[in-house]
Parts: C-alpha cells; structure tokens; sequence
C-alpha cells in the first residue's frame, strides 16, 4: 500500500464554483490507467483547506470508487485538532484508506504540540498515516528524532518529506532505518529522492504526465539509471511547476493542454493571466512538442 507513485489530485469545479465529480473521477482513472499506486486526495494541490469537509468526503469517496484494491487517502491539513479528529473519524465512514496530515498548518507547533497533534488524529481516525513534514510551505518540521518517538504509534505508517533538503532522506533513514516508508513530496527532487532509497513520490505535475512519471519511478527502481536519468531531463522543466506558490494554477493549466480539463480554481485563487500564463503555455507546449517514445523503454 504504501509504495511507488501516488499523485496528489487537483480537484475539478464547475464555472459556478461547485464540485465537478465527473471531470474529478476522469482525472483520477488517468492515474490509476497510467500504473499509479493510489492517490492522495484534497491536499495542497486539491485545494483541500478551500473545501468543505462534505466536499472532501465527497473526493475521497470518489477517488476509492476509482482506485478499487489501491488506496485512496484524504489529507487532513486542519488549524485546530478537534476539527482534524472530526474529519480523520469521518474520512474512516466514508472508506479512505488512509489519511496524509499536515500537522496544524496555522499555528506553527513546537516539539511536543507536533507529537500530540498527530497522535490525537491518528486515534480518532484510526487509520494508516502519512505524515507530511514541509518546513517550507507548512512551517512544521517533522525531524526524523520526532519520527523516533512517533514510530510507537502504529497508525503512523509513511511520511511525505518536503524539507527541500535531499539529505532529509538518509537522515531518515539512518534515525529510523525501515520503520516508516519515505515518500518525497518535491517533483524536481524526485528522481534524487528515488536514487536515495525513498519507496514513493507523493507527486504533482505527474497527473498531467502519468505515464512518464510512471515510467521514471519503474526504471529507476529497476536500476536503469541512465534511461532514468534521460527521461527525468526531459521532465525536469514541468516538474518545476510544482515548486511554486501557483502550483494549483500552472498545473491545472498543464492539465488541460495534456487532456482538456478545465481550469477553474477557488477564490482566492483565480486562474492563470498574462505573461505568467504565457509562459506556463509555453513551457508545457515545447515539452510536450518534443515527448519522448515510452516504448522504447520498454
């Protein structure tokens, strides 16, 4: 359950603002078409904290009806516990495999406040937990010393690590040997992050190319490194759309030059304009011009 690609899903909304469930479900069975391993729902990327917690029960019912055997998870990125416990008891009824938590992404916790926060949502859901430490965006660093003391809590199963920093993972893995499985959560770290001995890679831009993001997950696990390695170069560039405060914006752009979805976001975002739109357009459209032949990897 708990290896390989694992996109974390835009959200679809209709021009009136509202859920678009078919558009949602479409995307979703491109992922799991492409070989993914399950998805991840609601997170930074499917604007999870502008949804409802009906709305997100809603995706996450959604994406298991799509996923079948592989899981689907609901990210619980929530300012107060209490409304975190209430939603990580809920995504349980409504069959989310698991759960990725984002410890208290408004009050920055120290230490002690980080352990109890996610040992209180892990109980009330009572499901695996992906803990996600992003010191970056989040401001709450999970150490791999905090993963010493988390590791008795069986819920905690994986941890997404996207401290921008490729030496968090064999820290990790060095404190904690195998007890957590490591994903990365930084697109243009992720084949370094592979190469490092990371079993997974909670991804972005991937769900405009899930094919090629596949495809470089299985030849670097096969050790085919310089096909890895020629394959990531022609990704690099698009995988940087993910490393941005408009990472929701430029990648539902991707997403509809790639397969014709719509772009529409929640305020207070609003859709790509301009010169920055230009060149998103710009960059997808010369990468996508020059696509490599899977096959020959084969």
């Amino acid at each position: 359950m708990w290896t390989g690609m694992m996109p974390a899903i835009t959200t679809k909304f209709k021009e009136d603002g509202s859920l678009d469930a078919a558009a949602t479900e479409k995307s979703m069975a491109l992922q799991i078409a492409a070989g993914n391993a399950g998805i991840i729902t609601c997170g930074t990327l499917g604007e999870g904290n502008m949804l409802s917690h009906d709305e997100r029960l809603e995706v996450v019912r959604i994406a298991k009806s799509v996923t079948g055997a592989k899981p689907a998870l609901l990210t619980v990125s929530e300012p107060g516990t209490r409304e975190a416990c209430d939603l990580a008891r809920r995504a349980a009824s409504a069959g989310a495999d698991g759960l990725m938590v984002v410890p208290s992404p408004i009050y920055h916790t120290n230490y002690e406040e980080t352990i109890a926060n996610l040992k209180a949502i892990a109980a009330a859901g009572n499901l695996p937990i992906m803990i996600y430490s992003n010191r970056v965006s989040y401001r709450v660093d999970v150490t791999p010393e905090m993963m010493v003391e988390l590791a008795e809590d069986e819920h905690m199963v994986a941890i997404k690590e996207s401290s921008d920093d490729i030496r968090r993972c064999t820290e990790i893995f060095n404190t904690v040997g195998d007890r957590f499985k490591v994903f990365t959560g930084v697109d243009n770290l992720g084949l370094e992050a592979i190469l490092m001995g990371c079993d997974g890679w909670v991804s972005g831009v991937s769900i405009a190319i899930p094919e090629e993001n596949q495809k470089l997950y299985d030849l670097a696990k096969a050790g085919r490194i310089e096909e890895a390695r020629e394959l990531y170069r022609w990704m690099r560039p698009l995988l940087d759309l993910d490393v941005s405060t408009f990472l929701v914006q430029q990648i539902k752009l991707a997403e509809k030059i790639a397969f014709g979805s719509e772009e529409y976001v929640r305020a207070p975002r609003m859709p790509l304009v301009g010169e920055h739109r230009a060149r998103v357009d710009a960059l997808v459209n010369e990468r996508f011009a020059c696509r490599p032949d899977l096959s020959k990897y084969n």
